[in-house]
């Protein structure tokens, strides 16, 4: 839970540390819109993983499930600043599937945290193979990175690319071949 008092007490902080005038006009209520703010996107820090992934559905056969183009935004957990971007999910049921919206959910909770691209995709592939259980799941997630772009290297328009596999796409190259085409080729 977001502690709105504290985030208002170190904005203020930070505003007089810059060499802001707290009083300003523009600056008055900006402790409190950042405060509310921070309880929007990092509510995944309050959200259960496996309360989301609890909806299910039986079924008979095992073809891939694909939810592709899932738009995410997070804050880097270095600089503060956003990363957005992509993420692709599949997986090969093994009797259940989930509700369609829940890969996106799942997505949802771990970029509303302070993150890295990197441990969030293996945390979303974790979170669908040891709750689903299917028999193989891959992740795939395209991002650009704010303290890449506008500080720093100043790269705009370059994107971060990581990749997750668990079970059955572990080392199955066919299986993966059939994740990115379906990915980046198939429309309907």
């Amino acid at each position: 839970m977001i502690d709105k008092d504290k985030v208002k007490t170190a904005v203020n902080l930070l505003l007089e540390a810059i060499g802001e005038d707290t009083t300003r006009e523009g600056l008055i209520d900006t402790p409190d819109r950042i405060s509310r703010m921070y309880e929007e996107i990092f509510g995944g820090l309050d959200m259960d993983p496996k309360e989301i992934l609890s909806k299910r559905f039986t079924v008979k056969d095992s073809e891939m499930v694909v939810e592709r183009d899932i738009t995410f935004y997070s804050m880097c957990e270095h600089h503060l600043l956003p990363f957005y971007g992509k993420a692709h999910v599949a997986y090969v049921p093994d009797g259940e599937v989930l509700g369609l919206s829940k890969l996106a959910r799942i997505v949802e909770v771990y970029a509303r945290r302070p993150q890295l691209q990197e441990r969030m995709t293996n945390q979303i592939a974790d979170a669908i193979f040891k709750e689903l259980k299917p028999k193989g799941v891959m992740v795939m997630l395209e991002a650009e990175h704010m303290c890449m772009t506008m500080r720093g290297i100043k790269k705009p328009g370059s994107s971060t690319v990581t990749v997750a596999t668990r079970g059955s796409f572990v080392d199955n190259e066919s299986l993966q071949s059939t994740f990115y085409g379906r990915v980046r080729n198939f429309r309907l």
